[in-house]
């Protein structure tokens, strides 16, 4: 099977990624911290309402379709500022899903830093942003590849969500 890569900019996020995006962050009706050294997040790990206010620990529980609406509103904003930042770069659906989904995680800013596999795709290097997600695997300064983390709150996840992301990353190399 041959995967077309496409320019980021005319991709949207898929409803396959968006269902995979809501089942990695579960739902929380109130807000909760998920994991250590984190912020507040409610519904499926939203952090923040369209309108910009941050979650706070104070704020009323929210439902199940209210999640669903605050997940993909907040994604469409994230994918308008994923693709201005990979200007050039074309990607297959799966990649697209998969790197917005690491963008929902782990934010814009980190995406725009040098060692995330934004780097190696604007080179065209696409097995090495592939390799590039694999080192995003701390939290709170915890390294979550270590056995010995996975204990702790929310470690075992983060790693764990990266091998998928890695997994699924290299698939789409394979022609």
């Amino acid at each position: 099977m041959s995967r077309q890569r496409i320019a980021a900019a005319l991709l949207t996020l898929s409803a396959a990624g968006f269902a995979t995006w809501q089942a990695s962050e579960g739902f929380t009706a109130a807000p909760v911290i998920p994991t250590k050294g984190d912020v507040p997040t409610i519904g499926h790990g939203s952090t923040r309402y369209e309108d910009g206010t941050r979650v706070t620990m104070a704020d009323p529980p929210i439902t199940r379709k209210r999640a669903a609406e605050l997940a993909r509103n907040l994604q469409r904003e994230d994918e308008k500022r994923f693709a201005a930042t990979v200007p050039g770069v074309t990607l297959t659906q799966g990649e697209y899903d998969l790197y917005i989904n690491w963008v929902g995680q782990f934010g814009i800013g980190n995406w725009q830093k040098p060692q995330s596999p934004r780097t190696w795709l604007l080179r065209g290097d696409y097995l090495g942003a592939c390799q590039a997600l694999l080192t995003w695997r701390f939290q709170a300064g915890r390294d979550c590849s270590l056995p010995e983390n996975w204990g702790l709150q929310g470690c075992r996840g983060v790693w764990t969500r990266q091998q998928d992301r890695h997994a699924k990353c290299m698939a789409e190399q394979t022609p």
